[in-house]
């Protein structure tokens, strides 16, 4: 016959078995708090994967060495165009990010069922309008609503961007971004629902000295189909792209300064007079320059000592024959005199 435990027994049992529980719960709770942990919000769920956002930066890291290429040409000074990040945000905190006023370009995703925003601050407006008429980019303007002359003025570099833009996502999709219209108030412009969830593709713009900001936003419901379609055998391939784009580039490039105009002088020496000398002067009075008749001349491109030549005539007109490039080591004096080396 089995035992029969008393109560006193029963009691102690249960409360070996009480503690023994609470130790055990506490453990696990320790054990957890010290697992790495990540914080999923239910209400904004990634759309995206971390191999779509490597797909979307090369795609966008295309499209703005293209686009800084061509700011190059237009501008004649330095661009440079770096995406900074791709972020996933709600549409109402995307608008409320931008800055008022602002230009807001919208365009039309043809392929897609849905339209996009490129956003740049008015500062870089303002400095591609006073680059494009022959002003200087170095002050930084006071933000300001561009006026209709001004728009009309960067149209066309707006719509170069988003041919560019389209160049770069046909690496992954046929598709194809055309200007639709500006708009200065971010709450004019409604893209998507306030809940939606959009991608935003930021970039840093150097013009010069100075840096701006450019933002391209796209609805993901508008690419969500073609997002689906992305694999590793599209990175390779983008990959490939990208170096065969780097190469068009360099090619496009070269064709755009090889038809650059720089001024060319041929420095035949120097005098130094006084102003009484100067105001006597008559025609036919001869200037003694600081140069001999077998020494070589310097010859300055676009403001520049770069090479050496020798001068004299060619059917009956004034030339130089280069002989060779300047050197730092070719300086004899400060008023720029050159000698041959070895002599």
């Amino acid at each position: 016959m089995a035992d029969v435990l008393s109560q006193n027994e029963i009691d102690s049992l249960l409360s070996v078995i009480s503690s023994a529980g609470n130790d055990s719960f506490v453990g696990n709770t320790s054990s957890l708090r010290n697992k790495d942990a990540s914080i999923y919000d239910f209400r904004r769920p990634n759309r995206i994967s971390k191999n779509q956002v490597r797909m979307l930066q090369n795609v966008h890291e295309n499209f703005a060495e293209a686009f800084g290429y061509y700011l190059v040409s237009k501008l004649q000074t330095v661009v440079s165009i770096n995406v900074t990040s791709i972020d996933q945000l709600f549409y109402s905190e995307f608008i409320l990010s931008v800055s008022n006023p602002s230009c807001i370009y919208v365009f039309d995703i043809a392929g897609a069922d849905g339209n996009g925003i490129m956003e740049i601050s008015p500062q870089l407006a303002l400095t591609l309008v006073e680059r494009l008429l022959g002003g200087s980019s170095e002050t930084v303007r006071k933000a300001r609503s561009i006026t209709p002359i001004e728009q009309a003025v960067i149209r066309g570099m707006i719509e170069h961007a988003f041919a560019d833009l389209t160049s770069a996502w046909r690496s992954i999709a046929e598709l194809s971004f055309r200007y639709s219209r500006l708009e200065t108030e971010a709450d004019f412009v409604q893209i998507a629902p306030s809940s939606e969830i959009v991608v935003v593709v930021s970039f840093d713009v150097n013009v010069g000295m100075n840096q701006y900001l450019m933002n391209l936003c796209f609805p993901t419901f508008a690419l969500e189909d073609i997002l689906t379609q992305l694999n590793r055998q599209q990175l390779t391939t983008s990959a490939k792209f990208t170096n065969e784009r780097q190469k068009e580039n360099m090619q496009i490039l070269r064709q755009q300064l090889s038809h650059t105009y720089l001024p060319v002088q041929a420095l035949l020496g120097k005098a130094s007079i006084g102003v009484g000398e100067l105001l006597e002067l008559k025609v036919g009075d001869i200037l003694k320059l600081n140069t001999r008749i077998n020494q070589e001349i310097e010859v300055i491109i676009a403001g520049r000592r770069k090479l050496a030549a020798r001068p004299g005539a060619v059917d009956g007109k004034k030339s130089v024959k280069i002989t060779r490039n300047l050197q730092q080591d070719d300086l004899v004096d400060i008023d720029t005199l050159y000698k041959r080396k070895g002599e």
